[in-house]
């Protein structure tokens, strides 16, 4: 027979386990060594990721990689961890506590069916604060919480998570003789694996329950619950689907965009453009600052908006600087445009308060409140009639870079025929010269 290459995984830097006396959290971890030795995985592709409580403690004394994190995370943790290196062996180490504080996790890594083997060190309390109850306590069960005898019906995590769609299961008893096997099964099975590994806590809850062994195999039959592989059916696994699923989605253009054109911008300058959804003022915010990023201008964008599709206000926020940009906020705007009643009714306050160095753009047809800025009228609904609506945020924007001159009027021109779409960058182009023209 074959001496095992790594004949341990445990590091002995870490020293002896933390566990109290009779933990059986020693012996979880002790049969999960046996499983890797069975297994003979290369410690650099396995990773034991953890979350608080008292198994949490397990991950620095395995020569593997190791990820600790919040309590109850731990699955989206190594959730991560397995999209992004989907080669490596995952392994999740969490306490019933963990399971009810990460409940949604649970289910959806079950639901999911991504290739990771959880392992739950279930003793039906929270050990590490002093032995609470938690969802898995069971009913009578006297806990810190529940020294009357617990009320509540314990959760059934193997039944949870086959009822979520998990498609390995297994439930057993951390003194069960085939537990390392158990555990090699449920590692090599290719998808989510659940062991749920029912134990002693002898600080908190034995004492009080006076639990022992035999006790703990009469639990089952007074919860209900069976032992042993509970679950075991093929599902496709969600990395493999994921990553076949995305080869047939087409990937984004990235743009890049050089210097092109000069500009005499000195100073940072903030750009509202205030409207109503649909009214493309997104879109023609972002053209502006890709027109400002032409002339070699850093260039920011924000943008608000309701939750509804179509309706309501639309506000973009632009900054134009020749220097990198460390404020992004546009306390002060330089130029501010109102192109409709939405767009009016969102920024009237805003508008009470725009200094004097302020140009504010408006439609002929609103009726603004009290304000310092200086007021330029345009004419807004002869580009809805040459035009079509669409094009009144375009107009707006050509008529503040012809009134600014922050850049060139040509750059934003260049801009439409560089950034927009084919299908409509003619009536886009013959918005923005429109709009060049409109301030006289």
């Amino acid at each position: 027979m074959n001496t095992p290459t790594v004949q341990t995984y445990m590091s002995k830097q870490a020293g002896p386990l933390p566990f109290c006396p009779g933990c059986g959290h020693e012996r979880i971890l002790k049969e999960l060594d046996k499983a890797l030795v069975k297994l003979q995985l290369d410690p650099k592709n396995v990773v034991i990721v953890t979350d608080i409580g008292c198994i949490g403690l397990s991950d620095q004394y395995f020569a593997t990689n190791g990820f600790h994190g919040l309590h109850g995370r731990s699955l989206t943790y190594a959730t991560g961890i397995k999209l992004a290196r989907p080669e490596l062996t995952v392994l999740v180490l969490m306490g019933d506590g963990g399971c009810g504080i990460g409940g949604a996790h649970l289910l959806n890594a079950a639901r999911r069916n991504l290739d990771l083997t959880l392992i739950v060190a279930n003793n039906f309390n929270y050990g590490m604060t002093g032995g609470q109850h938690s969802v898995t306590t069971p009913f009578g069960g006297r806990t810190a919480t529940t020294p009357g005898g617990n009320v509540e019906g314990p959760l059934d995590l193997c039944a949870t998570v086959a009822a979520a769609g998990a498609s390995w299961v297994y439930r057993g008893m951390t003194h069960d003789t085939d537990l390392a096997d158990r555990i090699v099964q449920g590692i090599r099975y290719p998808g989510f694996a659940l062991l749920d590994v029912w134990e002693l806590c002898t600080a908190y809850y034995t004492p009080r329950n006076e639990m022992n062994k035999r006790e703990l195999m009469n639990l089952v039959n007074a919860t209900g619950m069976r032992t042993g592989l509970l679950v075991e059916r093929q599902r496709p696994e969600f990395g493999a689907s994921y990553r076949e699923s995305s080869k047939s989605v087409s990937r984004r253009r990235s743009i890049v965009i050089d210097k092109a054109f000069d500009s005499g911008l000195d100073r940072q300058v903030g750009i509202v453009i205030a409207g109503s959804a649909g009214q493309k003022v997104k879109s023609a915010a972002t053209l502006l600052a890709r027109a400002g990023m032409l002339s070699g201008l850093d260039a920011t964008q924000k943008d608000d908006y309701p939750i509804t599709v179509m309706t309501g206000h639309s506000l973009s926020e632009i900054n134009l600087s020749p220097k990198p940009i460390e404020y992004t906020a546009i306390d002060n705007p330089d130029y501010f445009a109102v192109i409709s009643e939405e767009g009016l009714k969102k920024t009237r306050k805003w508008i009470g308060r725009l200094p004097e160095t302020c140009t504010l753009y408006v439609d002929e047809s609103l009726e603004i409140p009290d304000t310092r800025a200086r007021v330029r009228r345009i004419g807004l609904a002869r580009v809805t009639k040459e035009i079509g609506k669409l094009a009144v945020s375009w107009a707006t924007v050509g008529a503040i870079v012809a009134d600014g001159k922050f850049i060139a009027g040509q750059t934003l021109e260049q801009a439409v025929i560089r950034f927009q779409s084919p299908t409509v960058a003619p009536a886009n182009l013959k918005a923005v010269q429109m709009g060049l023209g409109l301030t006289g």
